[in-house]
């Protein structure tokens, strides 16, 4: 939508919220609720599509969150709100099989109902509701959005926290070719019916993505005679780190350590880290060496080939499929894999929303174009700019390895709901690992 004269809008919020939240992902949704237990503090949160959604494409039987239930969008910073999951169960009459299911890790698909449960719950949030414009005068930021009739609204606030999410990626050879054989992971489900009747299936990709996808080719009786290639850049198909210490890089200690660190040594540690975050549970590596073993019974053709440090040089189509090639980045071998389907599992990046064009000037930058972000999620702007900006799951390069962890998903929520109320709104603990990061007071170069 081009720039609109805010007289010809419908009225809608007139009277400032405290905050007015854009986007409804995890994290925002972790904001609204936590938002509705404080009395007095009003907030609205706009979500350009018609429901919930987390993942929808990548919602596969059987898949587990690599976090633990605790990891709710409330229970880490307050575990007695309605909000919390062992509420959602409880509501659902599903206290006592969970309790005998003896799962610490909860099905993706019941956390996706989960949040839908709570996002249909909250008066606070609203769906259909498109943002194409932010506008700022006088502290306050008036949001313009529209709804699916085309019906243009605004919502005024006091504070702007951005929960819009990633994006889906895919590698530059892949792009032009894109279409029902050639997808991202995220879209696997909705275009599983076009993979049908492939007798060569590539997956790209060595996170938990790529390895759910995986898991799910061979388990599938559609897809038993396929042959399924898997290659990765990476060096080999790892596991996540889950060792007790390891996951204190996912608390607010190491977050605040990370944050102090320079700019450049952040850039080169984030990278370093990526068995932290771009790893595969080790359950799932298991059940996939489960499945293999069990194929190659008897000297079964197992029909799989997976190759670690393969890079992605070019693609084409070739015939009836397409032709991949790639480097070996040990060996420095080229060699082409002939395929009738390609799905990347390429990760996702941060979205660079239009609707933020009005005030776009005013948010600084460093010299990669990246905002800057203080430790409170907040995004620092030009002092005109009195109202703050606060964005979550934005800040890998500022904060760390823990952005999109949904373990921290509801600290960082009390973080921002404390800046912006201007008091602990929610207490936080000061010590939250054993580990202390970095030397010690007084150290000296």
């Amino acid at each position: 939508m081009t720039s609109t004269d805010l007289r010809s809008l419908t009225p809608g919020d007139d009277v400032p919220h405290d905050l007015v939240g854009v986007g409804l992902g995890p994290f925002n949704l972790a904001l609204a609720a936590l938002a509705d237990g404080v009395p007095g503090f009003d907030a609205r949160f706009l979500e350009a599509r018609p429901t919930f959604s987390w993942h929808p494409g990548l919602l596969l039987e059987g898949a587990r969150l690599q976090v633990p239930f605790l990891a709710d969008l409330v229970s880490l910073v307050d575990p007695t709100s309605r909000w919390s999951f062992l509420s959602y169960l409880r509501e659902h009459d599903r206290l006592f099989p969970f309790y005998f299911s003896e799962h610490f890790h909860v099905p993706r698909r019941e956390y996706d109902d989960y949040c839908r449960w709570v996002a249909r719950s909250l008066d606070s949030c609203r769906f259909d509701a498109r943002v194409t414009a932010v506008h700022h005068e006088a502290g306050v930021f008036t949001v313009e959005h529209v709804d699916g009739e085309g019906t243009v609204t605004r919502t005024r606030g006091r504070a702007l926290v951005l929960g819009i999410g990633t994006e889906p990626v895919l590698p530059e050879p892949l792009r032009p070719l894109v279409g029902d054989r050639v997808l991202h992971a995220a879209e696997y489900l909705d275009k599983a019916a076009h993979l049908a009747g492939v007798d060569d299936i590539t997956v790209l990709g060595s996170g938990q993505s790529g390895a759910e996808v995986f898991l799910d080719l061979l388990r599938s009786a559609e897809h038993r005679e396929s042959a399924v290639h898997w290659l990765t850049r990476s060096p080999a198909f790892a596991p996540m780190e889950y060792s007790k210490l390891g996951l204190e890089h996912f608390t607010p200690d190491y977050t605040r350590y990370f944050h102090g660190l320079p700019q450049e040594t952040r850039d080169r540690v984030v990278p370093a880290q990526w068995q932290l975050y771009k790893g595969i549970s080790g359950d799932t590596i298991a059940e996939i060496h489960d499945v293999l073993y069990e194929r190659g019974i008897a000297g079964a053709e197992v029909g799989v080939d997976l190759r670690a440090h393969c890079e992605l040089l070019a693609a084409e189509a070739d015939g009836d499929g397409f032709a991949l090639r790639f480097r070996h980045r040990e060996q420095d071998a080229e060699f082409t894999v002939r395929t009738g389907a390609v799905i990347s599992a390429s990760g996702y990046a941060q979205r660079s929303p239009d609707f933020l064009a009005p005030i776009a000037k005013l948010i600084e930058t460093d010299d990669q174009g990246r905002p800057l972000i203080d430790e409170d999620l907040r995004l620092a702007t030009d002092p005109t700019l009195t109202a703050p900006v606060h964005v979550q799951n934005a800040e890998l390069h500022t904060h760390g390895v823990g952005a999109p962890d949904l373990g921290l998903g509801a600290w960082r929520a009390a973080v921002i709901l404390n800046s912006i109320a201007g008091r602990p709104v929610y207490r936080l603990p000061e010590r939250t690992a054993f580990t202390s990061f970095g030397a010690p007071a007084g150290a000296g170069r």
